[in-house]
């Protein structure tokens, strides 16, 4: 506790403040951080899978592994239902 006669420098009342303006700062972007960002990585983490899953049925026909009408057939079950132009001749 304080004394009798003993005050608080200028200074020490400026480190509270700002330590106190710190603390409230980082607890609410704490919080904006927990909100948003499970949001934003649930989206994020389907919309990865789906183009892992479309990249990896690519890269199976560009090696050959599968032919074209499996490869619509895939798309389609993964829910790609547009077209694809494929720029090259299949042989």
């Amino acid at each position: 506790m304080l004394r009798y006669g003993s005050h608080l420098l200028l200074w020490q009342v400026a480190l509270m403040s700002l330590r106190m303006i710190i603390f409230w700062g980082l607890l609410i972007w704490g919080l904006y951080v927990l909100i948003t960002g499970s949001s934003r990585h649930s989206a994020t983490r389907r919309q990865s899978s789906c183009g892992d899953a479309r990249q990896n049925l690519d890269q199976r026909l560009t090696r050959g592994e599968i032919d074209l009408d499996q490869y619509h057939r895939l798309n389609e079950a993964l829910g790609y239902n547009r077209p694809i132009s494929w720029p090259y001749k299949v042989r």
